[in-house]
This record gives structure tokens, sequence and C-alpha cells, in this order.
């Protein structure tokens, strides 16, 4: 049997995976942030450490396995396809054709990074994990999915965001679970 957490809470169930909320920027917490529109699927948060190999001379039956460079893997957001330009503006600071014309244009090297903020939340709303993912920009930008006359789908754009590391708020602490009587007294 796994040993009890040391968190403080009467919750036994793991959380589920589809309310969450993503965020422009680090600091989700000032007074009317919006999360990034219609935001649908996140893809997993990943990492791998490469293995570097070396053999002692005077040890000719092993070789020893050392840690070596660590890389983040990328982040796809995709969400139902809106009004909202937000994807295909921070896609064309990377790269923009009418401005290919203008010396310089092409890449917005000031503003072409950000940062981003995922909240898990439980059933009731409440944030219960949060990460944050660094200096990400994006690689990949699908405006419009494959079309298909007989399919009954939502239309999906998606960006595909490359970070260099993420990192889990440890602010975010468990919260009180809410209780309810129905119908009320």
């Amino acid at each position: 049997m796994a040993a009890p957490s040391n968190v403080a809470t009467s919750l036994v169930d793991p959380f589920l995976n589809y309310k969450f909320a993503v965020f422009w920027g680090s600091n989700p917490t000032p007074p009317g942030t919006t999360p990034i529109a219609m935001v649908s699927k996140v893809s997993a948060l990943s990492r791998t450490t490469q293995v570097a190999s070396w053999r002692e001379g005077g040890a000719p039956q092993g070789v020893r396995r050392l840690p070596g460079q660590t890389e983040y893997g990328p982040v796809t957001l995709e969400r139902g396809i809106t009004f909202d330009v937000n994807f295909e503006q921070w896609a064309n600071k990377i790269w923009y054709y009418p401005n290919t014309g203008k010396l310089g244009q092409e890449v917005s090297l000031k503003d072409f990074r950000k940062d981003i903020n995922i909240q898990l939340m439980n059933q009731a709303g409440q944030v219960v994990m949060s990460y944050y993912i660094f200096n990400c920009w994006p690689s990949e930008y699908i405006a419009m999915p494959e079309l298909d006359g007989s399919a009954n789908a939502v239309a999906l754009e998606s960006l595909t965001l490359q970070n260099e590391g993420w990192t889990r708020d440890d602010s975010v602490s468990a919260p009180s679970l809410p209780s309810f009587t129905q119908p009320s007294s």
C-alpha cells in the first residue's frame, strides 16, 4: 500500500484533465486577467535528459552513464477557430510574409517570446496545480485544419511553442473543498 501524502486534505481522487486555463505571461493573478480564449487542448509538459556514456580505461567491462543536457519538449495549444487573432499575431512575430520586403522587419525580436501559465482545476473550478513555461515562441502555427464536408467536428487552430523550461508553482496549495446541501432549508 502506498504511503499517504503529506498534503493536508481529504481529497483522495486524482485530478481530472478537462478543466484548465492557459494565460499569457507569468502572473495570471491581477484583477481582470483573462485566460487565452477557447483553448481546448494542451499537450503534455515533458523534459528529456540525454545520457552521456563514459568508459574508464581500467574497467573495460562496463560503461558508466552520466546525465547530460536536458531538453524541454514543445507545448502545443489547440483551440476552436474564432475571431480572436492572438495565435496568428504571435506566430506573425516570428515571420510575416508581407514584411519580407522591408529589411529587418521579418521578425519582432523585442517581443516574440512570452511566458505562459497553465492552471489545472478541480471539478469545482478551484486551482489545484499551476505550471509556468518560460521563453515560449511559436515554431508551428496551423491557421485552418483540413476541411471535410462530411465531418461533424469543430475547426481547430493550433500553436506549437518551443520553450526553455517549466516549473511548478509551489505557492498553489490544496484548496478547501466546497460542500453544499440542495435544496437549502
